[in-house]
């Protein structure tokens, strides 16, 4: 008898899951089995099109998008209530993968108050209200999965990331508070950490000189992709993973 698939019927919502890391990270955890929540804050083009991909040769659609700012408390419960009402079920996996950072790349004495504000808003309240709304509302007993996305550069301070790398760094010293007290609960929470990753966000403002020695600087002499990273947050949305919590995993073949 064949085994069903290791994420059979669980509820997964995905922030930012439209374009880069987010869209890939929502296609694979559908390939395991989730119903997916297709998040985005802008057009729903590209949303759209990463829910009519899951949703092709299935009887009754496994996936739906839902237009939520990450950094407004009502639209996160929204998002939340939406997923709920769409599969009746409670939401089992939250992955939260919305963010933003200043193409600008400028030193902490020259970053705007308004770009830090915006970076902070998003990345860290964003993260905040997510994982504040999935701590009181996933399956308890099992399953319950919290994956928050930070970044490398938590570890290898580079210049020019000031804002974004304080966000992110916020962000996993909550996650390893949040793991500690959702104790109790079946329910873990962890950080998937990624060196750079060939998206959109990567490339903005970067000449061709940063990206080459990106990759130059990686042991694998290339940019991550964004196939290098769901892989690891399929495994930590997995049952298989439940002896993992309050951990960041850094997925950027050895970059730092």
């Amino acid at each position: 008898m064949a085994s069903s698939p290791p994420l059979q019927d669980r509820v997964a919502i995905v922030t930012g899951s439209s374009r880069g890391i987010g869209r890939e990270i929502a296609l694979h955890l559908a390939s395991l089995g989730a119903k997916l929540v297709i998040n985005y804050t802008s057009s729903s083009n590209h949303a759209d099109s990463v829910a009519a991909e899951i949703n092709s040769n299935q009887t009754t659609p496994r996936a739906i998008t839902v237009r939520a700012d990450v950094s407004n408390p009502e639209d996160v419960k929204s998002l939340f209530d939406t997923a709920e009402r769409a599969f009746n079920s409670q939401v089992h996996i939250l992955v939260n993968s919305a963010g933003v950072l200043d193409a600008e790349y400028p030193t902490i004495a020259n970053t705007t108050v308004e770009s830090f504000d915006r970076i902070m808003n998003v990345n860290a309240r964003g993260a905040f209200l997510c994982a504040k709304e999935a701590a009181n509302r996933l399956k308890r007993g099992g399953g319950g999965r919290i994956i928050l996305l930070t970044s490398s550069l938590v570890a290898s301070l580079k210049t020019g990331f000031g804002a974004y790398t304080v966000s992110k760094a916020a962000v996993e010293a909550m996650t390893k508070i949040l793991a500690k007290e959702l104790k109790g609960t079946g329910i873990t929470a962890n950080c998937v950490a990624p060196g750079p990753v060939a998206t959109e966000m990567f490339f903005e403002g970067k000449t061709e000189e940063m990206v080459k020695r990106a990759a130059e600087e990686n042991p694998f002499g290339r940019i991550g992709e964004s196939k290098d990273i769901s892989p690891v947050v399929g495994f930590l949305a997995s049952d298989a993973s439940e002896w993992v919590n309050g951990q960041v995993i850094r997925v950027n073949g050895g970059y730092v």
